[in-house]
């Protein structure tokens, strides 16, 4: 086959629609079939362009066995809902006038969302090239960039969800990465597809020896990797972080970037949160190292009927490390955490319940351990990366053929 992979963001960024799409395009390479990604000039989440790519609106490069097609955008430092709309509808524009220039004939468009107006571009590829067209859906947006209130203005919504339904309708083929999104395209008249969420269990592994690097000697970590973002409750977390202020022996690190770094980090100052490390953003290769110095990780996500159908893949890679994971989402990552047997959940936005179940681990080390084991073998055995690459392998031939 020869496929046309859409997204937006892509490797060196880091993230977890970076790595799924990294990890599944190269098994598709090195299986034999010819990728090409059409992607930014990474700059996510700072919205600095590299000077690399000063003065140039197009690059070629290869990774992977991949061909990787990056495109200049409009990215800012400073996040407002103008400046993101300019930098998502900047990628559709200028994606699409690449995709043209790409004179290899494609028999699949694969377009991945959020952001949403890839989801444009790639229908347009499609069209052009005559090739099948594949949808993609992470996050079913506009619809969760309504209940976050991230997007209030009516004739813009109306607009969105017309556009979304062009995608739907359209697609030869919609992917759906979590049960709960499948069920709610279901709902609205649509099928998918379901590739799941996972890790690389063969990246995230647990890497002991690290603790002492890191100067976490005699501490009890508790870490959440992931970006800082409006979504995951940033507030609460610090508020979990300032009750623990008067316990020396423990230790809270955040590790990532995101919308809401300032405000963690004036938060971090005015509250004077000494217990709290920041590291920012670690590069993906070193993560298990990072992970593996942990004795927990925490996984949350805001109280908010949407995320009942969310899957968090960070709490795949915990698990892989074969870290216990403290799950403050319900519904579909629940039951999952819950199957395992590999961490407590806890009520979203529920500092009391986060509290006790930090406490309790701390407490039983063992059963902490034993947590972290089920964990891992529970993910190599169900969401393995690679298993899912073969599944959207298999799916995407049965598309070609169809």
């Amino acid at each position: 086959m020869n496929i046309l992979y859409l997204s937006q963001y892509f490797p060196p960024e880091v993230g977890a629609t970076q790595t799924r799409a990294i990890e599944m395009a190269s098994y598709l390479a090195h299986a034999g079939h010819k990728v090409t990604v059409l992607t930014e000039f990474p700059n996510h989440p700072h919205g600095i362009i590299p000077s690399r790519y000063k003065g140039k609106w197009i690059e070629y490069e290869r990774l992977n066995g991949i061909d990787v097609v990056r495109c200049r955008v409009y990215a800012r430092p400073n996040k407002t809902f103008l400046t993101r709309m300019g930098f998502y509808i900047s990628f559709m524009f200028a994606s699409a006038f690449a995709g043209i220039f790409l004179r290899h004939s494609v028999d699949i468009v694969y377009a991945t969302s959020p952001p949403f107006f890839v989801g444009l571009s790639g229908l347009l590829q499609s069209r052009l090239k005559s090739a099948k067209f594949v949808f993609e859906v992470r996050d079913l947006w506009p619809r969760s960039a309504v209940e976050l209130g991230e997007l209030g203005n009516m004739t813009f919504i109306r607009w969105a969800e017309w556009l979304e339904k062009t995608y739907y309708t359209r697609a030869d083929a919609v992917i759906a990465v979590t049960r709960g999104i499948q069920s709610d395209l279901k709902q609205m008249g649509y099928n998918s597809m379901l590739v799941l969420n996972g890790t690389n269990t063969h990246v995230f592994r647990p890497i002991p020896g690290h603790k002492q690097r890191f100067g976490w000697d005699n501490k009890f970590i508790v870490m959440y990797a992931g970006i800082l973002g409006i979504a995951q409750g940033m507030e609460q977390l610090l508020e979990v972080v300032e009750r623990f202020k008067k316990f020396t022996d423990i230790q809270f690190v955040f590790v990532g970037e995101g919308p809401m770094k300032e405000k963690v980090e004036k938060i971090k100052a005015d509250k004077q949160l000494d217990n709290l490390q920041l590291m920012g953003q670690i590069a993906r290769e070193n993560m298990a190292q990072v992970l593996s110095a942990s004795d927990c990780c925490l996984v949350p996500l805001k109280k908010n009927p949407l995320f009942l159908g969310a899957l968090p893949s960070k709490m795949f890679d915990c698990m892989a490390c074969e870290k216990p994971v403290i799950l403050s989402v319900d519904g579909e990552a629940r039951a999952v955490l819950e199957s395992a047997k590999a961490g407590m959940y806890v009520e979203p936005e529920n500092s009391d319940q986060m509290e006790d179940a930090i406490l309790w681990l701390k407490a039983h080390p063992d059963r902490a351990r034993e947590m972290g084991r089920r964990g891992r073998e529970f993910v190599r055995l169900n969401y393995s990366r690679l298993s899912q690459a073969k599944q959207l392998e298999t799916f995407l031939i049965d598309i070609v053929h169809s």
